[in-house]
């Protein structure tokens, strides 16, 4: 066989070859069987807009989520470029996604439950775009799930006003029925039955639904409703405005002029509303959302995240990630006020027994100890990332074998704490079914709620009585 033929069929074979290898990666990427090899670069900047069902001057979950923005921005600068459409609707959604594409946006970050469904239909429309919704649970290749969840926050809420109604009759403004809302109703529900029933009162959590999540004026008639007609002397919220904060503070000023016969104290929601309240403002619910922010883009970044890998990215952050805390004012210095220095020698006077040990405490000893349970959970950090995990969540411990498993010593039997050693959310526990009253909810005693069950809760709790929409 002459030189020049033999030279012709090698080359043939290297084509065939290469062609071959050509379809394999086309066929196998990352394990799974795709149309096409699916190879991403991190781009050089990226460019995340938000997208925010409020005003950026609410004070509530939208100053939140800006807040954090303007955090990432400043301290990702010399790769980040950010950008951010407010008050938008379900029914703008699609044209602002449109725009923000144009525009060469390729991260997106949708922060309303409402925006979900238009999102992900965006999401398939655009596969090289990566989209991030807020307390959904719509995923797909280029499209992740995250929520900072303060049910938590809302319980310890809840061991407070336990102690400081007097009437035992407490007021709750809730934006919408949703069950993100009806979980915060009933974590700071059961947190005010567990103290308030020790101390001999008989607990009603009476809830007004506005629709809205902000509208100020709604929100202080829903509050002047309840105190005038509910008795009502303490009040929680989820809605995104000061107005509660800044009607309890009129209220609980009259009271100290003699003028009225009961203050109104208040939590603050979302951001630090003691500046809003002094005399009223007990403590709250903080969030920080750059925590998840400052994690999803440095992934981005550094290519751990891509348009193709993000179907069961789902951030599911409690007060062990730092995402949320307890409190009502953030110090120039950082430090948080936890608790109203005003009420602080209130909490101290009133005794109440801990369940968990059966020592008599304070409950400003147990709102600490309980706290300090949920803080102290570092291991759900990983679980709380992936939709795949939040099934272990709910386990509090595991029992770890000795190393010799001959060994005949039973104390080599060690318990490993995973989750946190107490949940709310754990029987008994009775309720009813928010579309049909008259269908009971009974959750058996021990039986500790799954992450599922907390994302989908469609039930008060029995001391709750929701009075409608004004």
């Amino acid at each position: 066989m002459n030189a020049k033929l033999l030279a012709g069929l090698f080359i043939t074979l290297l084509v065939i070859v290469g062609v071959a290898a050509f379809y394999a990666g086309s066929i196998y990427a990352g394990g799974v069987v795709v149309g096409e090899a699916k190879t991403w670069t991190p781009p050089e900047k990226v460019k995340a807009a938000w997208i925010y069902v409020g005003p950026v001057g609410d004070f509530g979950w939208t100053y939140a989520h800006d807040v954090a923005r303007r955090v990432v921005a400043t301290l990702f600068s010399d790769w980040l470029e950010t950008t951010y459409v407010e008050r938008v609707d379900e029914n703008k959604i699609a044209e602002v996604i449109d725009n923000l594409v144009t525009q060469g946006y390729n991260v997106i970050f949708a922060t309303s439950f409402e925006h979900m469904e238009k999102t992900y239909e965006k999401a398939e429309q655009y596969p090289n775009v990566m989209f991030f919704h807020c307390s959904g649970y719509m995923r797909r290749p280029n499209m992740a799930t995250y929520f900072a969840d303060l049910y938590q926050v809302y319980y310890l809420n809840g061991l407070i006003a336990g102690a400081l109604t007097k009437t035992g009759h407490i007021g709750y403004v809730a934006a919408h029925r949703i069950p993100e809302v009806v979980r915060h109703i009933n974590a700071f529900a059961i947190g005010a039955k567990e103290v308030g029933e020790q101390l001999g009162k008989d607990i009603k959590v009476h809830v007004i639904e506005i629709g809205d999540w902000f509208n100020p004026e709604k929100a202080k008639s829903a509050a002047m409703l309840l105190y005038t007609q509910y008795n009502i002397d303490v009040i929680a919220f989820t809605e995104d405005s000061t107005a509660i904060i800044e009607y309890a503070q009129e209220v609980t000023e009259k009271y100290l002029r003699g003028e009225v016969d009961r203050p109104l104290y208040v939590f603050s929601h979302y951001s630090p509303g003691y500046v809003y309240g002094p005399d009223a403002v007990v403590s709250g619910q903080l969030v920080r959302w750059e925590v998840i922010y400052i994690d999803i883009l440095a992934k981005i970044k550094a290519g751990v995240y891509t348009p193709y890998n993000l179907e069961d990215v789902d951030y599911w952050y409690l007060l062990n990630t730092g995402a949320v805390d307890l409190g009502a004012h953030i110090y120039k210095n950082g430090s948080v006020m936890h608790i109203n220095p005003k009420f602080i020698p209130m909490l101290k006077g009133i005794e109440v027994t801990d369940k968990l040990t059966g020592e008599k405490v304070s409950v400003y000893e147990l709102v600490a100890r309980r706290y300090e349970m949920f803080k102290s959970a570092p291991l759900l950090g990983p679980l709380q990332l992936t939709a795949t995990t939040h099934q272990y969540e709910s386990i509090d411990k595991i029992n770890i074998p000795p190393i010799d498993p001959a060994s005949p010593d039973p104390q080599s039997q060690v318990d490993y704490y995973t989750g946190t050693v107490f949940e709310p959310f754990t029987g008994p526990l009775r309720g009813y079914n928010i579309t049909n009253p008259s269908q009971e909810v009974i959750i058996p005693a021990g039986k500790r709620l799954t992450h599922d069950d907390l994302w989908t809760m469609d039930w008060f709790l029995s001391c709750v009585n929701y009075v409608g929409k004004p």
